[in-house]
């Protein structure tokens, strides 16, 4: 019974391209001390064997099981069959909303199926660059069969692989074996909870070995052994994590090292000469794709040797023999005066973007997009040009390019996308495009005029969220073939700069918004009172973000009286700077009149407009003449007062409800004296709040690092004091508003 729903089965601008980089899966029942690592008893061990069940019944080579957390928001690989640890590590904890295969399932209860490197690379760009290996996959939740009423998701999901030889496309036998097992999967899940006993994610993936195969009796061992020497050149095999299980003295003879040294360890572990990312990237290709694969090397003294790889599910057998005359041989280095032009190997090539996506991902702004990209990929791939493009308005804009003249770009600046083009052909098909030479470009686009002296290109969509936004051009000096393994790469890099690049323009957008937004509703400048020192600071919370939901205000209303507030807006985002605004609007109109009514006012305005968000607020008329002030506030830390000669205090204020939260809230106001030298320090909570401590501590520390300053210290130094040790000290989590108010010395102003 199937109970996983939807089944997925005129002029060209100058054109730039290239990659490569390795990881994956592989390795069946429990045995021995891996078997049962991090097992829970008789569930596990069920679980397991329903596993191992699941992958002969599909003819899988790779199965995992992921168990969801308590909070459900991340999958935790439980068990694996055909995988080995180094592979499984990196995949062991998935968010649910990671571009994911098995996220995606679980997320949207919906079964993905991916039937090839290149659909892999084009739609979960992440994986494809990971695991550039041919392979097909299938991912689905665990479905209880049937299913029951409530339906209650299990949160689980199951992974599959099969090897490169597979179809595109799932038959019908293995599609109904994939179905059972989810079922049969989550029925056990169900069962277990149902027992109070429920199945939980291991700290550590639990490795499942495959079935051994049948041991052999003494004489068929002496014949198999027989047979082996009897063959030309060397035989070793390894096991699914590349160490070496056995080998023979030919093959050692031939490697240049004895059996005792080999038995045992990684190859490229054992012999200095086998370290490279080319040599080990064939292993993994092999253990994933479980596809044949040969390869030449070379070792330090003597002649090249072929290695031909075969790999089964529980290792891969290897023949080592002397490289005919006819055999593909490593090209050697090439002299340090004339670098070779060919693309990298493409583990060497993958390397270097492991180091572009870890970049990406702290790439902030859109110009960080094209930087980063243009200093890792232009070198590692061998290209001598990058153009970056994003549609806008109906047409091809550049946001960066490297390799080309700004004259040049300028003239391809603004292409519209109606335009049958090279660039513009990703932005409508969702397809890149290839041309190893200008006679293949000029026979897709007869009318292309060259004009950036390249030779090869690949156009590359950019893909974001589903949807193209733009183009990556790659460039080549030379002709350029670009083989289907490197499509592949080139066409999962494209997908990673996408998803950068579209945070990036998302993030300068809502940047520039948020600017805009406290720009306008923050005070440009504190006007200028006789007699009355003042300093503000705003400190936001969010890294790189100018925009917070805490204010400052500082209003002139005669030329001896001011008012002055500080207040807090729950939240910092964009709907919490709008509020501010209105805030200090209201605050603004009702400026003069008495601290309660004022706030009374403000609240009332508040509680109208209903934004869903509560304000605290404190707010201080002085009276310079008199040599007053009277304060009141509506749910706000209270401020800090120090007298001439005196220490900084905590100065107590008769408590008010949050401004917004009952239009009938009633506030009252205190006076205090404001003689020269009188200091009122008013903030926001960021400035004294410490996770973990006690709210008045905080506002204790920051009392005493104001006593220790000097009594005339300039206002505007302490502001600088107090906010650098707040940004120095524990990680905030809110925004800061700092204004100091201090009486000048001299006579009463009249």
């Amino acid at each position: 019974m199937r109970n996983l729903p939807g089944r997925d089965q005129g002029a060209e601008p100058p054109e730039p391209a290239g990659p490569a980089r390795p990881a994956g899966p592989a390795a069946g029942p429990a045995e021995g001390a891996e078997g049962t690592e991090g097992t829970d008893g008789a569930g596990q061990r069920a679980l397991g064997e329903a596993l191992v069940r699941a992958c002969a019944a599909a003819g899988a080579s790779i199965g995992m099981i992921y168990l969801p957390d308590a909070t459900r928001r991340v999958l935790h690989l439980a068990m694996t069959i055909g995988l080995s640890r180094e592979f499984a590590l990196p995949w062991s904890r998935v968010v649910v909303d990671d571009p994911i295969p098995v996220a995606d399932a679980v997320r949207e209860g919906r079964f993905v199926w991916l039937g090839g490197q290149e659909e892999t690379a084009r739609r979960y760009p992440r994986l494809g660059l990971v695991l550039p290996y041919d392979f097909a996959l299938a991912a689905a939740p665990l479905v209880p069969d049937p299913v029951p009423e409530p339906a209650e998701p299990t949160g689980a999901g199951l992974v599959l692989l099969w090897p490169g030889s597979h179809a595109p496309h799932l038959t019908d036998r293995e599609r109904d074996a994939v179905d059972s097992a989810c079922g049969r999967l989550a029925n056990h899940l169900r069962r277990a909870a149902d027992a109070g006993d429920p199945v939980r994610p291991p700290a550590q993936p639990v490795m499942l070995r495959p079935p051994p195969p049948p041991t052999p009796g003494p004489a068929e061992a002496a014949a198999a052994m027989a047979f082996i020497r009897r063959l030309p050149g060397g035989n070793c095999s390894l096991d699914l994590n590349g160490t070496i299980t056995f080998i023979t003295t030919e093959a050692a003879e031939l490697l240049g090292a004895p059996v005792s040294r080999l038995r045992g360890a990684l190859p490229w572990e054992a012999l200095p000469w086998m370290d490279t990312p080319v040599i080990e990237d064939h292993y993994r290709a092999a253990a994933i794709s479980r596809l044949p694969r040969s390869f030449t090397a070379a070792p330090p003294i003597g002649r090249y040797l072929r290695f031909d790889l075969y790999p089964d599910d529980t290792g891969i057998s290897v023949r080592i023999t002397p490289a005919a005359a006819d055999d593909p041989v490593p090209p050697p280095a090439a002299p340090a005066t004339a670098p070779a032009e060919p693309s990298p190997s493409r583990a060497t090539a993958l390397y270097q973007l492991m180091h572009l996506a870890a970049a990406l991902t702290e790439a902030v702004h859109a110009r960080d997009v094209v930087d980063q990209a243009a200093d890792l990929l232009v070198p590692a791939l061998g290209a001598q040009a990058l153009a970056l493009l994003v549609a806008e308005e109906q047409r091809l804009r550049i946001v960066g390019f490297r390799g080309y003249t700004a004259e040049l770009m300028a003239r391809y600046d603004g292409i519209p996308l109606g335009i049958h083009t090279a660039s513009t052909h990703g932005l409508r098909t969702g397809d890149p495009l290839f041309f190893a030479d200008t006679g293949e470009l000029a026979a897709a686009f007869p009318a292309v005029v060259i004009g950036d002296g390249m030779a090869a290109w690949a156009f590359l969509p950019l893909i974001a969220s589903g949807r193209p936004i733009g183009t990556l051009i790659l460039a080549y000096a030379r002709p350029h073939a670009f083989v289907p393994g490197e499509r592949a790469i080139l066409t999962s890099l494209a997908g990673l700069i996408a998803q950068a690049l579209d945070r990036a323009r998302l993030y300068d957008a809502t940047h520039q918004l948020a600017h805009s937004l406290q720009t306008g509703v923050l005070p440009r400048a504190l006007p200028d009172v006789p007699h009355l020192e003042v300093a503000a600071r705003y400190l936001p919370a969010a890294h790189g973000f100018d925009i917070g939901g805490d204010f400052y205000d500082l209003i002139r209303i005669d030329d001896t009286t001011v008012a002055a507030a500080v207040g807090d807006v729950q939240g910092h985002n964009v709907n919490a700077a709008a509020l501010m605004g209105q805030v200090r609007t209201a605050v603004h109109a009702s400026a003069g009149e008495h601290p309660a009514e004022v706030l009374a006012r403000t609240n009332r305005l508040l509680t109208d407009l209903d934004p869903g968000l509560f304000t605290s607020c404190v707010y201080a008329h002085i009276d310079l003449a008199t040599r007053t002030a009277h304060l009141a506030t509506a749910g706000h830390p209270p401020p800090l007062l120090r007298h001439a000669g005196g220490p900084a205090k905590m100065l107590h204020l008769p408590p008010g409800l949050l401004l917004g939260i009952d239009p009938d809230a009633s506030y009252t106001s205190v006076e205090i004296p404001f003689e020269p030298g009188t200091l009122l320090t008013l903030f926001t909570d960021g400035l004294v709040e410490v996770r973990g401590e006690d709210l008045e501590d905080g506002i204790a520390a920051v009392a005493a690092r104001i006593s220790a300053t000097r009594e005339r210290h300039p206002v505007g130094t302490l502001a600088d004091h107090l906010i650098g040790r707040a940004r120095g000290g524990a990680p905030r989590t809110d925004d800061i508003a700092l204004l100091l108010l201090r009486s000048a010395h001299g006579e009463r102003p009249m």
